[in-house]
């Protein structure tokens, strides 16, 4: 496409702009199954327009992508959901939300690359795809919380039960979650920064 002279791109919304207050920003990795609910939560809690990158799922995925629980979705992430929420006027939450089929997995080396901490959030009626989730954030040495999607229909399991039925270490923090609501979203953020504190205090980070 050619371009006038008089032409102008489009610059950022001033909404968009960086806070001019911001001295620190983190990087936080929002991972978990297909259809738990990542992209929800960074859309969501994000105070900026998400960057998205879903595409309507297709016949080619029959058969390949496990969907259940799931079965209205009818778009997936391909490679990433990116958001911004500034948690003081100092610091700034980076959320990248990674794609849940198996078969994008390969991203998430990329996206984990400089990620401070992660969120795995879950699905109670489907824990047994949060096992490999949780297994790729230990080999990276990222630290994470575990937060439970309330799905309406979900069964409700008591926190011990949960951390054994999903190995947990007793520091690792289990919380309860509506991806779908700012607050709750911004909540289990900072649970995270707690816990990442607590670490960083410990000298474990």
């Amino acid at each position: 496409m050619d371009f006038k002279s008089s032409d102008t791109l489009p610059g950022p919304r001033s909404e968009d702009h960086l806070p001019h207050t911001a001295q620190a920003a983190v990087k936080i990795v929002i991972v978990g199954g297909f259809g738990v609910g990542k992209t929800t939560m960074v859309g969501s809690v994000s105070e900026i327009k998400p960057l998205t990158t879903e595409e309507t799922m297709t016949q080619a995925g029959i058969g390949v992508d496990d969907n259940f629980g799931s079965d209205t979705k009818t778009a997936t992430t391909v490679a990433m959901d990116f958001g911004r929420i500034s948690v003081t006027e100092q610091l700034v939450l980076y959320l990248f939300g990674t794609p849940g089929q198996e078969r994008f997995w390969f991203l998430w080396n990329g996206l984990f690359e400089g990620a401070l901490g992660a969120v795995v959030l879950i699905d109670t009626r489907r824990l047994e795809v949060s096992y490999d989730v949780m297994g790729r954030l230990e080999e990276r040495g990222v630290p994470f919380v575990v937060a439970v999607n309330t799905f309406p229909d979900a069964p409700h399991y008591p926190v011990e039960q949960l951390r054994t039925a999903l190995d947990l270490a007793p520091e690792v923090p289990i919380v309860e979650c509506d991806a779908r609501r700012r607050a709750s979203s911004r909540d289990t953020l900072m649970t995270l920064m707690r816990f990442l504190h607590k670490l960083a205090m410990a000298g474990v980070l």
